[in-house]
């Protein structure tokens, strides 16, 4: 039995900033049904003292981690629950604050925080065959247990969920930060600074990330954020494992938050859509298509192909249901949808997990125009709702969406190549084609139904890849 500790910033349901919780929360117990044993390791947080979680904690350890030249205070703390051990490395000084990142020493906080995870493993009683780590946040860890392997044999394994994120610090907290010899600073500096993302990439023994098509894309240069090279130079021991959908807590059967809950009853699911428009005062009529889009308001989403077309598009039958928010000119973009549109738009800016189900639930259609989308989640949940998602073909939107085939009756939603926001307005219409179609709906709706994005198969990858 594989025993695997992963390391990450986040993780459901202690703490969430966004979609790695969602990894981290659901992975592990895939790994532990697929017969690993799985323990995580996490900051305690001050939202998670201030947890109803933090009173079934027991306290396993403390002691002093070096950092550089100083030694710093660490506890560690265990909770046992859904078939998962987690620990928590509690120090006030770097993590009792708000919120989990944006602070000016966010470096000093997670190197502090790799080099605690090595010192527990020396300490703890478990031996770990895998180390696998998340992002940048951990990318120090991998590093450091892959040059001290406190477990012996151990692999270490490193996850990029994001490239863009790489964890950034000045040449001279080497000195500061790491208990290392000057021979290893080649391995961690990348452009004049120290790079956490690149020292992982360097040192992992396996490095994945969350697509098949990301794991192409992040070795070339529009994708790659300047670490194309040192991607290609090891992509024998890149993979692409698309991340799964926790099929469970995203199940339309017992979803609470639904006004009618369903399974594959498009009839069932349309009285969704019905409910919705009576709540938002739109015209209540099923026949009406309904677009949905839950995103962040921001250029990587693709929400300037959307501002270029929409205006068109909604001169048909249609209706758009909007959640989400981000940059002042998207924001202040849907709103003049809005006072155009009065009986066909609806914005809410800001995010509600449960209004976000209700639109997933109500909608025909989800779209999802990404620049970039290393895997995506909105469109697996869509999918998982019978929504068919309109995407472009990147990243993981490439690897899950099929286009739909009006002749073989194959696919499960829409998509365009290039990023263009007429090919946009192209899959839309063609959409909207095939929804006055019922034989192609109940198609699509077929192929959605039969669309397993569960943990499962990914679970499966990752094992064969930690048993090598």
């Amino acid at each position: 039995m594989k025993h695997v500790l992963f390391a990450a910033s986040e993780c459901t349901p202690f703490i969430k900033s966004g979609g790695l919780a969602d990894v981290i929360g659901s992975l592990p117990q895939a790994l532990v049904k697929e017969g690993a044993r799985v323990s995580v390791i996490l900051p305690l947080y001050k939202e998670i003292i201030n947890s109803e979680y933090r009173g079934d904690m027991e306290e396993v350890m403390i002691f002093n981690t070096p950092v550089g030249w100083r030694n710093q205070y660490t506890r560690i703390l265990k909770y046992e629950g859904r078939d998962v051990t987690y620990y928590f490395v509690d120090n006030e000084y770097y993590f009792n604050r708000d919120g989990l990142y944006g602070y000016i020493d966010d470096g000093e906080r997670f190197v502090y925080f790799s080099n605690a995870i090595i010192e527990f493993m020396y300490r703890v009683e478990e031996s770990y065959d895998i180390l696998h780590c998340h992002d940048w946040q951990t990318g120090a860890a991998v590093a450091i247990g892959s040059i001290k392997r406190p477990h012996p044999g151990m692999k270490t394994v490193y996850t990029i969920h994001n490239i863009q994120y790489q964890g950034w610090i000045e040449q001279s907290a080497f000195g500061e930060l790491f208990n290392l010899g000057r021979e290893h600073f080649a391995g961690f500096e990348w452009q004049g600074m120290l790079n956490m993302m690149k020292a992982a990439i360097h040192h992992a023994d396996v490095i994945t990330t969350v697509s098949e098509t990301y794991a192409e894309e992040i070795m070339t240069p529009f994708f790659g954020e300047g670490l194309e090279q040192v991607l290609e130079y090891r992509r024998g021991d890149l993979h692409g494992v698309i991340n799964g959908l926790d099929t469970y807590d995203y199940n339309p059967v017992r979803d609470e938050a639904l006004y009618h809950r369903y399974r594959s009853s498009r009839k069932t699911k349309a009285k969704n859509k019905t409910a919705l428009q009576q709540d938002l005062g739109l015209t209540v009529d099923e026949n009406i298509p309904m677009y949905g889009i839950v995103t962040r308001l921001v250029n990587q989403k693709g929400i300037d192909l959307v501002e270029h077309i929409m205006h068109e598009f909604l001169l048909e039958d249609v209706q758009l249901v909007v959640l989400g928010s981000g940059e002042a000119l998207y924001e202040d973009y849907f709103k003049s949808l809005v006072h155009n549109f009065p009986d066909k738009v609806h914005v809410t800016l800001g995010f509600s997990e449960s209004y976000a189900r209700k639109i997933y639930a109500a909608s025909d259609f989800f779209i999802m125009p990404s620049l970039f989308e290393p895997c995506g989640l909105g469109q697996l949940i869509a999918i998982r709702y019978l929504t068919s998602p309109i995407v472009r073909e990147t990243g993981g939107l490439k690897d899950t969406v099929i286009p739909y085939n009006e002749f073989a009756h194959s696919g499960n939603g829409f998509s365009f190549e290039n990023y263009n926001a007429h090919e946009l307005l192209n899959a839309m219409k063609y959409s909207l084609y095939i929804y006055h179609q019922k034989e192609h709906m109940d198609a699509l709706c077929r192929n959605m139904t039969a669309s397993d994005y569960s943990w499962a198969n990914s679970a499966r990858q990752y094992m064969s890849l930690y048993g090598g």
